[in-house]
Formats: structure tokens, sequence, C-alpha cells
């Protein structure tokens, strides 16, 4: 078990993140949040998808004015999301001049690279600050290396050139990135915002300076952390970049929230960042979400294309089963399901799985045997080794998550 960095808890709506509480996944909309249908119906998808914090743009008067009737929306249709409002420059306005917004989300994200300059941030940050204190809300100071606080960036610059051994511009940008982040929260405290109110994020694009950013403001610091890469990028450069940077931060016990935060491709399904968030927790053994399918990748003994067939109908049937499962099943999420394709490592596998079968390779016997706790179970024939496995696998499941 990866012991977690000690971090506060954070309290948003019903949903803890950090305190030792499990990793919390969350997404993003892309919608016009001002168009309240298309922007309820996308929070539905990635809350069925398994978000647990979902986040919109709040802009401008529009979005604000749609929130209150989108959480109404949402709540109307048995959606109990935390919906958290992202604001960039005007937040300070929207969130006083919109009571009813104010009140309405879970959470505000703010970034202080873009609330204003000099004393202009004193006060637009202040006020932010006293809109969630009045509304006994949380915050996430969202740090991010493509809007850092410009000021603060030159003044470390500064202080670094007159050194007598002056750092990198890469290790000065760091430093500006935690600074930023720790000083913006000190902030928020002297002005009354509890400890438990405050999430911090520190979000470049590069791994190993995420990494390395991260390290630090975990190493400096109690609070509760988001991580994430920011534009991580379309497909598998996204999944990857953020499986490797994510994967070594929760590793070491880094991390109280995550979000991947993934191109969608045209046409693509935005609630694919989730599943990639999900997967990277339960890979890692951090947190399990829905039954997991081991599956070969295929070699000259396995010509057939039954065994993929097979995996991928197992896998598609365990995803559609678990909205009924993890109600009627509880901890069935952390089963392990085998689909193998020969004689190599099939019957192995299968045995390190709860259940697995093993089929048939070139040349093999045309039978398939499963086992079922480590143990050969049955051995199954003919042209109904799908459907038979399913219904082994359901007897499995009820049998052991039944009770």
């Amino acid at each position: 078990m990866i012991e977690r960095r000690n971090s506060v808890a954070v309290q948003v709506d019903k949903v803890w993140i950090g305190g030792g509480h499990p990793v919390v996944v969350q997404s993003m909309t892309n919608t016009d949040t001002s168009d309240v249908e298309s922007t309820v119906e996308q929070v539905r998808a990635l809350y069925d998808a398994g978000s647990e914090l979902v986040r919109v743009t709040v802009n401008d008067e529009s979005a604000a004015r749609a929130v209150p009737e989108i959480v109404e929306r949402l709540a109307a249709a048995g959606v109990h999301v935390p919906l958290v409002g992202d604001f960039h420059y005007n937040g300070h306005l929207l969130l006083t001049r919109h009571p009813d917004c104010a009140r309405a989300l879970a959470k505000y994200r703010i970034n202080p690279g873009n609330v204003g300059m000099g004393r202009h941030w004193d006060a637009n940050f202040g006020q932010m600050i006293g809109v969630a204190i009045e509304n006994d809300k949380p915050i996430r100071i969202g740090v991010n290396w493509g809007s850092l606080d410009q000021k603060l960036l030159a003044q470390l610059m500064d202080e670094n050139a007159g050194s007598a051994e002056p750092k990198s511009a890469e290790e000065v940008m760091r430093e500006a990135l935690v600074v930023s982040c720790l000083s913006s929260a000190a902030a928020a405290e002297e002005i009354g915002l509890a400890r438990d109110k405050i999430i911090l994020s520190a979000k470049v694009s590069s791994v190993p300076e995420l990494i390395k950013v991260y390290r630090e403001l975990g190493r400096r610091c109690d609070y509760a952390l988001h991580l994430g890469l920011t534009e991580a990028g379309m497909g598998s450069r996204g999944i990857v970049a953020s499986a490797a940077a994510l994967g070594i931060l929760l590793e070491e016990g880094i991390g109280d929230t995550i979000r991947v935060s993934l191109t969608p491709e045209p046409g693509g399904d935005r609630t694919r960042e989730v599943l990639v968030s999900q997967q990277i927790l339960q890979v890692m053994d951090i947190r399990p979400f829905a039954p997991q399918v081991s599956a070969c990748p295929g070699c000259g003994r396995t010509t057939s294309t039954f065994f993929q067939e097979l995996a991928d109908e197992i896998d598609q049937h365990l995803r559609s089963s678990m909205s009924a499962w993890r109600i009627r099943y509880p901890g069935v999420e952390s089963l392990k399901v085998a689909v193998m394709g020969c004689i190599v490592n099939g019957p192995g596998e299968s045995k390190h799985a709860d259940i697995g079968i093993s089929l048939p390779g070139t040349g093999e016997d045309p039978k398939a045997p499963v086992y079922v706790d480590g143990k050969h179970f049955k051995t199954l024939k003919g042209d109904r080794i799908a459907q038979d496995f399913i219904g082994v696998l359901e007897d499995y499941v009820n049998q052991r998550f039944g009770a």
C-alpha cells in the first residue's frame, strides 16, 4: 500500500479531498456554460463515467447566470456531483454580481496569475476570498506556467541574476510556481479563509518539470494537492504523458485529486479523460473502480482473433454491468479477470486472476480451461465458449460478492 503524504482534508460538498481520503477523480466540461442544455448533458455524462467533481467555465455574465439552473437541473436528474467554477480575470466581479452562482457552486478555482496586477491583485483576490468565506466554500489556487504572475517571475529572475550561484531559468520558473501557490494560500488565510478550505495546484505541460514542481510543493506545505498536466495533448501522447507524470507522483504519495486533461479528438468523447484517470489509479493499486481484464497481446501462436474478441466482449460486459453491480455487489470493482490466448502463459495468468480462461492457440486442442480462485474449474468447448464463460463469470460474481 502506498503511503500517502499527510495533507489537510478539504470537504467539497459531500466529497473529501486529502487527509488520507481516497484520491478523487475530477474533470471539466468543454461546453459553453451559458448553454444550459449541453452543459447539463456533458456534466451528467462525466458523472456517469465516474467523475467525482466537475469543473465548468464561468467566464462571463451569461455563464454565471446559467450556473444555478445547471445545478438545479442536475439535482432534479439525480446527478449530485459538486460543480466547480473556473474563474479568470473577472472572477471577483462575477462572484459578487451573481450571488446565486456563488452559492450554487461547490468550489471556486482561482488562478493567481489572472487576478490582476499590483494593488488590483490584492483587491480582486481579497474580493473572491471574501465571497468564499461568506458562502463557506473551498477554493483551488491553481497556478499555471502559461499564465504565471509575471511580476513575481521577474522579481525572482532579478534576484537570481544577482546571486553568487545563479540557478537555471527552469529552476527559477519552478520556484515561481511554488512561491505563487504558497504566497497566495498565505494571503487567503490572512484574509480569513480556513486552511481546510484550500487546495493547491501548479500545472505545467512538461512531465519532468511537473514532477519536480510537485515534489517541492509537497515538501513545503501540507495543503491538499490537485495533480494534472496542463495541455496534456491528444490521444496516446496525452495518456502516456499523464500516466508517466501522475504515476511517479502518486507512487511517492503526492496528490489528493487528479485530472487527466486530454484534448478530445474531433467528435471524441469527453469522458475518456475520466476513464484514463481511473485506470491510472487502479493499475497502481491505489483505488479500484471497475473489474480489470488482463489479456495477452497475441503472437504467432494466437493467429485467431477469437481471444481478442472475447477479451473485448468481456470488458464491455463488465463495464455495462457496473452501474447495477456497484449497488448489488459491493467490492466487485476489485475483481480481476484474465482472457489469455494460448497455453504458454494462459493457465498461469488465469490462476493469478480471480477468474480466467485460457483459449486454444494455433495447433492446440479446441478447448478452453477456466480457472476460478487459482484452481481449474471446468473446460469449455464448442461454439458457445464466450457465452458460457460469461455465465461462469456472472455466477462467480453473485456467489463471491452477493452476500
